[in-house]
């Protein structure tokens, strides 16, 4: 994604260590870009992150020397997107490294898989 583009919230299992960047701007935690750079922080590992114990959390606060409040923060905005994924309020888009003649493949396997993409993810009424 271009850095002048905001990263699109469907596509955060994509994202790069830009487009975790941009969007640790847009939820204010913005002090902690650099650091997830450092680490690689990407999509992929920011949706593993629901399936971390809780010595790989300390680990993980520890490495990027999150406070508890941003922490919390982050796995909010984190689970607010998987929500939206989750309801499909979110376009499905073909990654950037897809070829176009499997565009139409990408979005109906995607939309199928949508919810299992989600599954650690427990809604409330």
């Amino acid at each position: 994604m271009s850095k002048e583009r905001r990263p699109e919230p469907l596509d955060f299992f994509i994202w790069t260590v830009e487009d975790v960047g941009l969007w640790l701007e847009e939820i204010n935690l913005g002090s902690y870009r650099q650091i997830f750079k450092e680490n690689a922080v990407n999509g992929e590992y920011l949706e593993g992150m629901s399936m971390f114990t809780t010595e790989q959390i300390l680990r993980f606060i520890r490495r990027c020397h999150m406070k508890w409040g941003d922490f919390i923060t982050l796995c909010k905005e984190l689970r607010r997107i998987k929500v939206a994924c989750l309801k499909g309020e979110q376009k499905v888009r073909r990654p950037w490294w897809a070829p176009s003649c499997l565009s139409v493949v990408f979005v109906k396997v995607a939309k199928r898989n949508r919810q299992s993409r989600v599954v650690s993810l427990k809604l409330e009424p």
